[in-house]
């Protein structure tokens, strides 16, 4: 099965000369599916010498998709051109008759990138029911049936109101305490979360500190940032993230893991890198949750 799918992703190429531009063309491998069915969808770019090309990794936004795996395969280079491609396995959840999808791939500068997105492609939702009989069946039932007594409206609206009333009150008087509560249990579970995917990320980096795991690590520290700061980290340079969060120093650890996406080089002290920018979220975490007057 691998083999065929390699062999399906090479076949629509053509590397009879040199590319000057990036080709992406992506497809899924049926017409429809059913609700949470694994689907393939097949991505491929084509390009010249001078490109550095990036595929989505598991913190994109697959909506309304959700990702189940990812399968890369060896780039191949013939005469200058080069041809990436990945297959990656998702299901549908949404109740469209047809579901577009378009996934790009992002060509990578040193401060920035460009996104390449293919066509859209369709996928027809698969619905299954059970065959309704022609013939209805009956069965006849002459035995007394007990009516209920009547609904009791007056007694229900008045328990109804007293509720409300005492709701407004506990707003009234506590709304404000119970809405920070609140947030901050919602700020918490977020935080284990990321500190969870980042010690899975962080681990598999340290292991294998190739681009994709580069661009994971840092992809899911700009996201968590952004959500605390309320900021647009993900479009920000390092230089622009720097002089906002007023820290000269996240630039060396920012250049410790970007040698590896630019220069396919491994920084001198990756660990060290690595525990900087996660005790950065750690603090702004912290001061998130914690007021002024906890702060002072």
């Amino acid at each position: 099965m691998k083999t065929y799918l390699c062999a399906l992703l090479l076949m629509t190429f053509s590397l009879a000369g040199n590319s000057q531009n990036i080709e992406v063309e992506g497809y899924f491998l049926q017409d429809s599916a059913k609700i949470g069915e694994r689907v393939p969808y097949i991505l491929k770019a084509k390009y010249g010498k001078g490109y550095n090309v990036v595929f989505p990794d598991s913190t994109f936004d697959y909506s309304p998709f959700e990702l189940l795996e990812k399968k890369t395969y060896i780039t191949y280079t013939n005469e200058g051109v080069t041809i990436d491609s990945a297959v990656y396995y998702i299901s549908n959840f949404s109740l469209d008759p047809v579901t577009e999808f378009s996934l790009p791939v992002f060509e990578i500068f040193k401060y920035d990138s460009l996104e390449h997105r293919p066509n859209e492609a369709g996928l027809a939702l698969t619905l299954t029911i059970d065959q309704i009989p022609q013939e209805l069946s009956f069965r006849e039932n002459n035995v007394y049936q007990p009516i209920e007594m009547e609904f009791n409206y007056p007694l229900w609206i008045s328990v109804i109101l007293a509720v409300l009333v005492l709701v407004g009150l506990i707003a009234f008087f506590f709304g404000t305490t119970l809405r920070r509560k609140w947030e901050i249990y919602l700020e918490k579970k977020k935080y284990r979360r990321f500190i969870k995917r980042w010690e899975k990320a962080e681990k598999a980096f340290a292991s294998n500190p190739d681009m994709d795991h580069a661009d994971e690590l840092l992809g899911l520290w700009k996201t968590y940032m952004e959500h605390l700061k309320n900021r647009p980290f993900r479009d920000w340079t390092t230089t622009e993230i720097s002089d906002f969060l007023k820290n000269k120093e996240i630039i060396k650890d920012f250049r410790e893991i970007e040698m590896i996406i630019y220069a396919g080089k491994e920084g001198q002290d990756l660990p060290q890198a690595c525990q900087n920018l996660r005790n950065i979220c750690t603090d702004t975490y912290n001061q998130k949750i914690t007021s002024p007057d906890e702060r002072e």
